[in-house]
């Protein structure tokens, strides 16, 4: 079976069944990665109010939090590209990535569960230490297996591609939030004070970190027996060389020679540009379970349902971003994009401190922020579905890897400062959670104008096949 066809027109055409089975390995990463995010800021809040009985100030302890949330992304930073290059270079008989996604998905696997355990036992070393094995080989599993979409998919259907990857990995994230209303109790981290979840069935925050594991490993094994990357690479060798004749860059990439100056100014830009709309989505998505509970004193299982929200905002975005990007070009997907984030954190911001009374503590988590939440998982969609494609259009299939660990560097670069920068901003007295949406607006506003100068793109328009034919995923 071919990844892609060509259709009647000489266009190229999607192969639905080997792109959704390789969106297994993004269902993995986001599943355990919204676990990670949601609860560890938490774990961490709450045991260094308890080691650390001197340090009174929500805000000072968010400061530690911020740091210890960097120091994890700062070793992703540095294990991405390395793990990008290597895998581009690893010849073995279950190919090139695989190997890296066997290992790092079954270390994760077996330490992700002993966080929540360690917490219940008041142990913060031990959590600390867990976060950082999950952490590394995460990154180990991350790169080679987002790598895996491109090396099979020729470049104009790519963002169509990414939509369905996106769309599998919000699956998996969902799944966790979910999981995580149903099973993580907000009694066990709200009542009897600061401590008193010790008390607490240890079983009631361990189910969701148990199930992330188990699924991980399942949707892991799924990848490694129906995706076989050697016979697939020759099977699609003559359509990837199509995609490189189709590709939006006006300069062709060829990476016997160094980049253009065009190309090389273009990724730049583009990097720049994901590195402050990283600053702002996960500058708020790290600080966003507490900014529910210290800021509004609201139930976290609110922020649970308000990340569903913006998942479904986002699954449609990623539904459609490969057919608006044939439409109006990527870039201007990504542009229309941020400015629908931009808009979303304004309001935000205005909301906030108009309707919501400043300082918070309402005790109730705000209607409009599900509508909020809602537009800005569209608009951030239609980023994430376009911008990795333009990176990877700047190379050949030998190089994949390396410039997927670029994309990446980028984004973990920006998610180790914007913890720690935006706990250093909580330290200001003049300063509580409410400082949220302005910071994320300023983030988005940055990346917005640095988006608008990239220039070395054609107006292309994918040709696909229409209706029913589209649906087509022989074997």
């Amino acid at each position: 079976m071919e990844n892609v066809k060509k259709n009647e027109e000489g266009g190229l055409k999607l192969n639905y069944k080997r792109t959704i089975i390789i969106g297994f390995a993004f269902f993995g990463i986001l599943l355990l990665w919204q676990v990670y995010d949601s609860w560890c800021p938490t774990f961490l809040t709450e045991l260094f109010a308890n080691t650390f009985p001197n340090i009174t100030s929500a805000e000072e302890v968010q400061y530690l939090v911020g740091i210890i949330m960097a120091f994890d992304n700062l070793a992703a930073l540095i294990m991405l590209p390395i793990f990008g290059a290597l895998s581009d270079k690893t010849k073995s008989p279950i190919g090139k990535r695989m190997p890296y996604i066997l290992v790092g998905t079954f270390v994760c696997a077996v330490a992700f569960p002993f966080i929540p355990v360690f917490f219940h036992y008041n142990n913060i070393a031990g959590v600390i230490a867990m976060m950082a094995i999950v952490v590394f080989f995460m990154m180990m599993y991350r790169n080679p297996a987002v790598s895996l979409m491109p090396d099979m998919t020729p470049k104009p259907l790519r963002s169509k591609a990414n939509g369905i990857i996106n769309i599998m990995g919000y699956i998996g994230g969902a799944f966790a939030t979910v999981v995580g209303i149903f099973f993580v109790l907000t009694d066990y981290l709200d009542k009897d004070g600061v401590g008193g979840w010790a008390s607490h069935n240890i079983w009631v925050i361990e189910i969701p970190f148990l199930m992330a594991s188990v699924l991980m490993v399942i949707s892991c094994l799924v990848l490694f027996f129906k995706i076989k990357e050697n016979k697939i690479e020759k099977e699609v060798e003559q359509d990837m060389a199509r995609g490189e004749e189709l590709s939006e860059l006006k300069e062709k990439a060829n990476d016997d020679k160094p980049l253009t100056k065009a190309n090389k100014i273009m990724l730049i830009l583009i990097l720049t540009a994901e590195f402050f709309w990283f600053m702002a989505d996960n500058g708020i998505s790290t600080f966003m379970g507490n900014y529910t509970i210290y800021f509004f004193e609201a139930s976290s299982s609110a922020n649970m349902i308000n990340t569903i929200v913006g998942g479904v905002g986002s699954v449609i975005g990623f539904a459609l971003g490969g057919y608006i990007a044939s439409k109006i070009t990527r870039k201007w997907s990504i542009v229309s994009g941020l400015s629908l984030a931009f808009i979303s954190y304004l309001v935000w911001g205005i909301l906030t401190y108009t309707v919501v009374e400043f300082g918070g503590g309402s005790g109730e988590f705000p209607i409009f922020l599900y509508f909020i939440w809602f537009i800005k998982g569209f608009g951030m969609s239609l980023v994430h579905v376009n911008s990795y494609p333009m990176v990877v259009e700047l190379c050949t299939t030998k190089k994949i890897g390396k410039f997927t660990g670029y994309y990446y560097a980028s984004s973990m670069a920006a998610q180790t400062i914007t913890p720690i920068l935006l706990g250093s901003i909580l330290l200001v007295p003049e300063f509580d959670f409410g400082i949220l949406p302005i910071y994320a607006l300023v983030c988005a506003l940055i990346s917005l104008v640095i988006f608008l100068f990239i220039k070395n793109v054609k107006n292309n328009k994918t040709s696909f096949k229409k209706g029913l034919e589209s649906l087509d995923i022989d074997d």
